[in-house]
């Protein structure tokens, strides 16, 4: 094991002695973080692996059929830390690869202890027995949930010697969700590499791009790069519009052949060592854009900027959605999108929500080990306002979030047409630091001028 892993264990570790502390403050009890089972893609064939991101977290163990077992309650000079996986098998590895075993993960990996997962039935009830409490991710899976109450019976069957079963049951997900959302260092250093490597794979595919491709064509060149440069897998599907597809938001890259006058909208990125990344740019199929595409690109790249200026420390998440939405309404408002007989100012325009037909969804979202990463968006412990709603929560340190604007104008007979089936949107992930925000991903252009020079060069 290289100095890099052992480093990476020492954060594992760390982590999960920050959950059993927190369960002692809280009273005790035993922790239970299953990773997430493979699935079936048809006959014989599975879907490729992902482990569960909260087992992830707190082990750095990539195998399926493995359950994370943290006893808060465990006397001194037992285990506290324990792991159940896949025994070591030389026929199955043949077949499948490496497999650690219990005592190869048990070293490699810092666990205190680690039994094979085909025992589990038999040490969970040892485990839970006395216990006081059980915490885990309350009502997420059926099966988690079936097995939890057969150990639960397996204890209360000894109730006549004594042994008790634990008294209540604890989601352990919001303590895990408080963790993940402001990331360490490690985390940091593996998000700015999977940035870089997304960021290169745009710039490829805005060289790479011509009138007359397929949108898949394009795909094609943003799966080989992230692949090439290391990483494991795209962080989702990745969204390759032409035209009037960029107005779908989710729409997945498909057979539609890129025109010369077209915007392409793509918004793909990869997913490195556990770690998402997520970029969207949009940019002119001809290497140049059009005066009135250039005219709503400038708008978002400017509600883009007010976003990142309105993001860092001490604020509301809100904050930069708010910033960007201003720049937004009244960008409609000057480009006749928005009826200016109607809405005199772009407070109006928020007020009524005139915006919402081209800008539909919120400008960020958390990212980091899922690209819709874990961690509320309010603060459930504020008072209710108005509406019911409780606040914002405040931005801290070390939180990663995307800073996303977009207009998407579809025909209408409201509308100016030369605006018609323009789909924008700019993305960057960002890391909020005390004074500001760091932009990860911005290896990749943003500037209408810039884009345009990055594809003339590569005619």
């Amino acid at each position: 094991m290289n100095s890099q892993t052992e480093s990476a264990i020492d954060v594992y570790r760390a982590r999960r002695e920050r959950v059993l502390a927190a369960l002692k403050l809280a009273g005790g009890g035993v922790a239970i973080v299953p990773t997430a089972p493979e699935v079936m893609r048809n006959r014989d064939t599975d879907y490729p692996y992902r482990h569960d991101s909260y087992f992830y977290y707190l082990t750095g163990f990539a195998e399926p059929e493995a359950t994370l077992v943290l006893d808060a309650s465990a006397e001194e000079g037992e285990p506290s830390s324990i792991l159940f996986c896949r025994e070591k098998n030389a026929e199955r590895e043949t077949w499948e690869g490496f497999r650690f075993g219990p005592e190869g993960a048990r070293d490699a990996f810092s666990f205190d202890a680690a039994f094979a997962i085909d025992s589990i039935d038999e040490h969970m009830p040892r485990f839970i027995a006395d216990s006081p409490a059980l915490h885990y991710a309350l009502g997420t899976s059926a099966e988690l949930d079936a097995k939890v109450r057969g150990w639960l019976s397996a204890v209360r069957a000894q109730s006549r010697s004594g042994i008790e079963a634990p008294s209540k049951a604890q989601n352990l997900l919001p303590l895990l969700d408080e963790m993940r959302l402001v990331k360490d260092a490690h985390e940091i250093a593996i998000m700015r590499r999977a940035g870089s490597i997304s960021a290169v794979a745009h710039r490829r595919a805005m060289q790479a791009c011509r009138p007359g491709l397929h949108e898949y064509e394009l795909e094609a060149e943003l799966l080989y790069t992230f692949r090439r440069h290391g990483a494991q897998a795209p962080a989702y599907g990745s969204i390759v519009a032409t035209g009037a597809n960029a107005c779908v938001l989710h729409y997945p890259a498909g057979n539609a052949i890129i025109q010369e006058h077209d915007l392409i909208l793509i918004d793909a990125a990869c997913e490195l060592d556990g770690y998402a990344s997520d970029i969207t740019r949009t940019f002119p199929a001809s290497g140049r854009f059009t005066p009135a595409q250039r005219e709503l690109y400038d708008i978002v790249l400017a509600a883009q900027s007010a976003a990142v200026d309105a993001t860092r420390a001490g604020v509301s998440f809100d904050a930069p959605h708010q910033a960007a939405l201003r720049v937004l309404s009244q960008g409609l408002l000057d480009t006749g999108i928005v009826d200016k007989n109607k809405f005199a100012t772009a407070d109006d325009v928020i007020a009524q929500r005139a915006y919402s037909r081209f800008y539909m969804h919120r400008t960020g979202h958390w990212i980091g080990m899922d690209v819709h990463d874990a961690g509320d968006y309010r603060d459930h412990e504020g008072p209710l306002d108005d509406q019911g709603a409780r606040p914002w929560r405040t931005l801290k340190p070390g939180m990663a979030l995307t800073i996303e604007p977009g207009l998407y104008v579809r025909p209408a007979d409201d509308v100016p047409e030369r605006f018609w089936n323009t789909g924008i949107r700019i993305e960057d992930d960002a890391i909020v630091t005390a004074t500001g925000c760091e932009l990860i991903t911005r290896e990749v252009p943003v500037d209408a001028s810039e884009i345009e020079a990055l594809m003339r060069a590569s005619r």
